[in-house]
């Protein structure tokens, strides 16, 4: 690290007010917050997550339900945060030489969250913590645990993963800067540090974790045709099949985008301009299946059915018999909002904003925004896998169903 700002890249007031490592940690803490609010509202509601996604049984009744839980580990992993922003203020003045040199506190801050979760003792919430860790760990190695050992809650991590892939993507570029000999995880990102495939690479395995667990799922459903209270009642498969398709198509966006940042497109005998074609109808594409998905599949609802289905009079216009959350206009507006968040990359088609994916200030609220559509979804998945548990699953479902074996992690 030279740490002298006429040889370092300029850094802007973004970064210098907010560096990468912060803007990671500060993602992940309101990922925890979220997932409170998630468990909080749902249990108002009489929506029980914890049976939902097998969470432990609580061992006593004095123990505080799993929302307060975490609002307890929120809030232990916030403080040392703002503690550390304060003084990183406090130190560097805004004046980017000092930025530069005191990457330290932020790296700290990341040593300090992996401790936390790693603790044995039982008053941190130990129970929540390792459960975590340990889904986690399943579904890293491409594992899926069967519907009765909490295979919805390895499913939703996974999907959850799929939105921070950009921030996991930034955790690495912050510690390859921070130990690389010339530069400063505080400076200006290189999001070519570690070579130009290693960033894409890592931002592709949460779309392949979701992928796999679908190819999972269809083998199951094939390999219970013809026995005795098999899955046969839900269809041949199919719709697994459709549903790895849909995170199979994240891959081009991935492989478009980083040719885009990184390369000569003549090098593949293609010009700038149909890169970007090419890249704008692949992401076009992924953007409205998935849209297509979040609404059909894993809402269950009727926006996108037939004619007679979207206008039974049974249910609100577009949606399902039945709701939990308070007015079936909710439902609408989140439709919408889905739509808006899935198409945040239309920016670039404006010749005002089009370089607003390229700040670093627009990157960190593209990555938040994508949270927040995330945090959204949450509430709306959990509530049509409780209705699926209470009357049933649909044909073909992609969650429910009883299988023989305890895990598969082939």
């Amino acid at each position: 690290m030279d740490g002298d700002p006429r040889v370092e890249p300029a850094l802007d007031s973004f970064s210098l007010f907010l560096p990468l490592p912060y803007r990671v940690s500060l993602i992940l803490v309101l990922g925890v917050w979220a997932w409170g609010l998630n468990l909080h509202y749902l249990s108002l509601i009489k929506i029980d997550v914890p049976a939902l996604i097998r969470y432990p049984s609580r061992g006593s009744s004095t123990l505080p339900p799993p929302h307060l839980s975490t609002y307890r580990v929120a809030t232990i992993i916030s403080i040392p945060l703002a503690v550390s922003l304060l003084l990183f203020w406090t130190v560097t003045h805004g004046q980017s030489a000092l930025v530069l040199s005191w990457e330290i506190l932020p790296q700290l801050y990341f040593v300090f969250l992996v401790f936390f979760f790693l603790l044995p003792t039982q008053q941190l919430s130990r129970t929540g913590r390792y459960w975590f860790l340990g889904t986690l760990k399943r579904i890293s190695v491409g594992g899926l645990a069967e519907a009765q050992d909490g295979k919805f809650g390895d499913i939703l991590l996974a999907d959850v993963l799929t939105s921070y892939s950009k921030v996991l993507g930034d955790l690495f570029i912050s510690l390859c800067m921070f130990f690389s000999s010339d530069k400063s995880s505080t400076g200006k990102p290189d999001r070519s540090c570690g070579g130009a495939y290693a960033v894409p690479i890592l931002i592709a395995i949460p779309s392949l974790i979701r992928l796999r667990q679908c190819l999972i799922e269809y083998v199951r459903v094939r390999k219970s045709i013809g026995k005795p209270n098999g899955l046969a009642s839900s269809g041949w498969g199919g719709q697994h099949l459709a549903n790895a398709f849909k995170y199979a198509s994240a891959f081009p966006v991935i492989i478009l985008s980083a040719m885009q940042r990184g390369t000569d497109p003549a090098r593949y005998g293609m010009t700038e301009a149909g890169l970007f074609r090419l890249w704008l109808f692949f992401v076009f594409f992924n953007s409205f299946y998935s849209f297509y998905w979040d609404v059909a599949k894993d809402w269950d609802l009727t926006l996108f059915s037939s004619s007679y289905a979207r206008n039974d009079p049974s249910h609100p216009w577009g949606l399902r018999r039945n709701l939990h959350f308070h007015t079936p206009r909710i439902y609408h507006v989140v439709i919408f909002v889905d739509l808006l968040l899935r198409c945040t990359w239309s920016l670039k088609l404006s010749p005002h904003l089009d370089h607003f994916n390229d700040l670093e200030g627009g990157i960190f609220v593209m990555e938040f925004l994508e949270v927040f559509r995330r945090w959204i979804w949450v509430f709306f998945r959990t509530e049509t896998e409780w209705v699926r548990n209470m009357s049933g699953p649909a044909p073909d479902d992609i969650l429910l169903g009883e299988y023989h074996t305890k895990i598969d992690e082939d």
